[in-house]
C-alpha cells in the first residue's frame, strides 16, 4: 500500500466517532475507504490519469489540522462580506462574514449541518462513486468533515455574489483536507457565486474538493472558481452540476496557482432548455502541472453548451486538457461547441489536448477543435515597431489571449476584476522569456 493511501487510513481512524457516525453516515464512510484501498491509485493505464502521475504525490503522507491556522485578516480584506472562510478544511468563523444575506438564502458550513439534524448533510455525503479511477471522490466520501452548504430558495434574486474562501495555509507538516460542498438554487432563482482557493505562505498540502450543484427549472447561477494556490500546494477538485429545464450555468475557471491542480467539471444537462457557458484558462509556468477534465452530458432536447478554454505552458509546466461532449439519443435541438487554444511558450514546457465528441442523437449542430501554437510573431513585431518593449509586448498578447474566456459570465464588473487579477498573475514572473 502507498505512504498516501496509509496515511488517509490513519487520517480516517482519528475523526471523531461523532463526526465519523453522525446523520447514520458511519456505513457509507467506511465502504468509501474500503474501495479506495482496495482499487489503490489509478496508473497510466487509466485513462483519465494517463497524463498525470500520481506516482509522486503516492510516496508522500499527510497529516490532519488539529488546531486552526492563524491567517492574517488583511490577505483577506478585499474580498467582501458575505463570505465563508475555511483555512486548512477547517471553518474560521472570525474570517467569515456571514450576516446580511438576504431572506431565502441559507448559508453554513458543513460541519454545523453535521452536528445538527440537517438532512443536506446526508445528501451530500452520501454519494456513491463506484468507477477506480474516482478515488478522490471516494476518498473525499470517507474523510470530509467539512464544507459549504449555500442553498437558495425559490424565486430569490441574491443581489450581491457569495464568495466562498479555502486558504491554505503554512503548519506543521504536511495536512491533508477533505471538503464537500453543495450549492442549490431553486426554481426561479439567482445567484453569483466566486470560490477562491487561496495560498498564505509556503505549504505543501493537499485539498480535495467535491461541489454538487443542483439548478432547479429556470434558476441562474454565476460561478468564478479562482485557483491561486502555494507553489507546493496539490489540488483536487470536482464539480458535479445538474441542471433541470431552462435552467443556466456560466462559469470561468481560472487555474493559476498550485504545484499540481486537477479539476474535473461534469455538467448534465438533464432539462429541456438547459445551458451551460463554461471557458476557463490554465496558465502553466515554472513546474506547474495543470489538468482539467470536462464531461458535458446532453439529456434532453434543445440543451446548449458552450465552452471556450484556453491554455499556456512555459519554462517546464505542463498542461493537460480533457473537453468531453456527449449527445445522448432524444436530445435532438442540442447545440454545443468546444473550443480549446493553447500557447506554446517554451521548448521544455508540454500542452495535451484532447477534444472527444459523441452523438448518438440526430438533428443537432455540434463542433469541438483544439489548437497548439507560438505567440504571433507578426503582431508581436507590429507593437515592437510601435515602441512598446519585447517583454511588454509579449504580455500584451498572452492577457489578449487569455481574456475571451472570462466573457462568459456575463458580468462585465466580475469579469474585469478576475482579467485584473490575472494581469496581476502574469506580472509576478515573465513569461516567454
Amino acid at each position: 500500500m502507498s505512504a498516501l493511501l496509509e496515511s488517509m487510513s490513519s487520517g480516517f481512524d482519528a475523526l471523531p466517532p461523532a463526526l465519523v457516525e453522525a446523520q447514520g453516515l458511519g456505513a457509507p464512510r467506511r465502504s468509501a475507504l474500503a474501495a479506495v484501498m482496495a482499487d489503490g491509485l489509478p496508473g497510466p493505464r487509466s485513462e483519465a490519469w494517463k497524463y498525470t502521475s500520481l506516482r509522486a504525490l503516492s510516496a508522500r503522507r499527510f497529516g490532519s489540522a488539529n488546531d486552526l491556522a492563524a491567517v492574517d485578516a488583511a490577505a483577506l480584506a478585499a474580498i467582501p462580506a458575505p463570505r465563508l472562510v475555511l483555512v486548512n478544511g477547517r471553518f474560521d468563523a472570525a474570517l467569515s462574514q456571514l450576516g446580511g444575506l438576504p431572506e431565502g438564502v441559507h448559508l453554513q458550513p458543513l460541519s454545523q449541518a453535521l452536528a445538527g439534524d440537517d438532512a443536506r448533510a446526508v445528501a451530500v455525503l452520501g454519494r456513491r462513486f463506484d468507477r477506480p479511477d474516482e478515488l478522490f471522490a471516494r476518498m473525499n466520501g470517507a474523510l470530509a468533515t467539512d464544507g459549504a452548504l449555500l442553498l437558495v430558495a425559490q424565486g430569490v434574486a441574491v443581489p450581491a455574489p457569495v464568495h466562498l474562501v479555502f486558504v491554505g495555509a503554512s503548519a506543521d507538516g504536511d495536512i491533508a483536507m477533505h471538503l464537500r460542498h453543495l450549492v442549490e438554487l431553486r426554481k426561479d432563482a439567482s445567484l453569483t457565486l466566486v470560490e477562491h482557493h487561496l495560498g498564505q505562505g509556503e505549504h505543501r498540502h493537499l485539498a480535495n474538493h467535491l461541489l454538487h450543484v443542483h439548478l432547479a427549472g429556470g434558476a441562474r447561477l454565476v460561478h468564478a472558481r479562482l485557483q491561486d494556490e502555494s507553489i507546493g500546494a496539490t489540488l483536487f477538485a470536482r464539480t458535479d452540476a445538474v441542471l433541470a429545464s431552462n435552467s443556466e450555468y456560466r462559469r470561468v475557471d481560472l487555474e493559476l496557482g498550485a504545484g499540481l491542480s486537477r479539476h474535473e467539471l461534469n455538467i448534465s444537462l438533464q432539462g429541456e432548455g438547459a445551458a451551460a457557458i463554461a471557458g476557463g484558462m490554465l496558465l502553466a509556468d515554472g513546474r506547474r502541472h495543470l489538468d482539467t477534465r470536462l464531461g458535458v452530458q446532453h439529456q434532453a432536447r434543445n440543451t446548449r453548451c458552450e465552452l471556450p478554454w484556453r491554455g499556456l505552458a512555459d519554462q517546464r509546466g505542463r498542461a493537460v486538457f480533457h473537453g468531453g461532449i456527449t449527445i445522448h439519443a432524444g436530445a435532438d435541438g442540442s447545440d454545443a461547441a468546444l473550443s480549446n487554444k493553447n500557447l506554446l511558450l517554451s521548448d521544455s514546457a508540454e500542452i495535451d489536448s484532447q477534444p472527444v465528441l459523441v452523438i448518438h442523437a440526430d438533428e443537432v449542430k455540434a463542433a469541438h477543435g483544439a489548437t497548439v501554437g507560438r505567440l504571433d510573431e507578426t503582431a508581436l513585431f507590429y507593437l515592437r515597431s510601435r515602441g512598446i518593449g519585447l517583454a511588454q509586448a509579449r504580455s500584451l498578447l498572452i492577457q489578449a489571449f487569455l481574456r475571451e474566456p472570462l466573457s462568459v459570465l456575463g458580468d462585465a464588473t466580475l469579469a474585469d476584476a478576475l482579467g485584473a487579477l490575472v494581469t496581476q498573475r502574469l506580472d509576478r514572473k515573465e513569461l516567454g522569456a
